[in-house]
């Protein structure tokens, strides 16, 4: 099996993490090194992290996800990297099944079925996809696991809650974009890869427990003003010249959809602050990155119908089935 390091991004991770590092001791298939990239934490779980066997690399503080993965990116020398968050718990052979999936010299990148750490049955998700307003959905979050993700398939869009990637693909995409901090940094990347022709592979009998938004909270008025931000950002970096009179209507119906998601969870104001934050920077980043070429646009238009088709073979949440009515 080839060699594989763990990088962990961790804040007050508490037991959550040592719940991590005791599934990541447990692999069939060993990790080569582990390391823990702490923004500052003060709950001890650092220290605990290396009695349990860590490398723990300290900043000085809460710097995001974005930054802690790249400082981790420095002090790992593996050709294999999985990156996976604090609040995920691994199955025994979790790394194992994602490197047989990974023989293949075209398959950068694989990730597997996360199920809500409530051992309920529920996904957490699995591989993400993106309509063309900007909002992406990890595909088959908070529904009853289905026979629609026992199938292993090709994808172009993961999620750093828990994957495996080359390590080389950083040498060849870029590192993280630290602007973003923290929420839809793994969006930018992939879209990144995908831009260049990196694929990578959903693997379903790679399981995993996941906590979900363990740290702050899935609707922390944080998480969602970084993420209502990011959404615009992803906009200004990766669609096309002319995207206002191609995708202006589906941008403006999808971003106002989560505007009333993010209220119907007290986080309204949150919502509003990160669109400001986005647009008093959006000709900045616009300026600073280079529009993409045509084959974006189907790129786009390809995850749109993927999302499509599985909403229509599990049945429409409310959001897509507003969104896909109006668009």
């Amino acid at each position: 099996m080839p060699d594989a390091a763990l990088l962990v991004p961790n804040w007050n991770g508490g037991q959550r993490l040592a719940r991590l590092l005791c599934s990541a001791r447990r692999q069939t298939c060993s990790f080569a090194e582990i390391l823990v990239v702490d923004n500052g934490s003060s709950d001890g779980s650092p220290e605990e992290a290396e009695r349990r066997g860590a490398r723990v690399l300290r900043l000085e503080a809460n710097l995001g996800f974005a930054r802690a993965v790249n400082a981790g990116l420095k002090h790992v020398s593996a050709p294999w990297l999985a990156i996976v968050n604090n609040d995920v718990e691994l199955a025994a052979d979790w790394l194992e099944r994602l490197f047989e999936a990974c023989r293949q010299s075209d398959v950068w990148f694989a990730t597997g079925r996360l199920y809500s750490a409530e051992r309920d049955g529920r996904l957490d998700g699995t591989f993400d996809t993106l309509c063309r307003g900007a909002c992406a959905w990890r595909a088959g979050a908070g529904r009853p696991d289905s026979p629609v993700f026992a199938q292993q398939r090709r994808i172009r869009l993961a999620s750093f809650t828990a994957t495996l990637l080359r390590t080389d693909l950083f040498n060849k995409v870029g590192e993280l974009d630290e602007e973003f901090e923290s929420y839809i940094e793994d969006l930018d990347f992939f879209l990144r890869c995908a831009r260049l022709g990196f694929e990578g592979m959903y693997v379903p009998a790679a399981v995993a427990w996941h906590e979900g938004s363990g740290t702050l909270g899935r609707w922390h008025p944080e998480v969602v003003r970084r993420i209502a931000r990011n959404q615009l950002w992803i906009v200004a970096k990766h669609y096309p010249k002319g995207w206002v009179w191609r995708l202006g209507w589906p941008i403006l119906v999808a971003q106002s959809l989560w505007g009333l998601v993010a209220l119907r969870h007290g986080a309204g104001r949150a919502y509003f602050k990160g669109k400001l934050e986005g647009l008093a920077r959006y000709r900045e980043i616009r300026k600073r990155h280079t529009p993409p070429s045509s084959n974006f646009a189907r790129l786009l238009y390809a995850s749109e119908l993927e999302l499509l088709d599985l909403q229509r073979r599990l049945g429409f949440d409310w959001y897509w089935k507003l969104y896909f009515a109006l668009t």
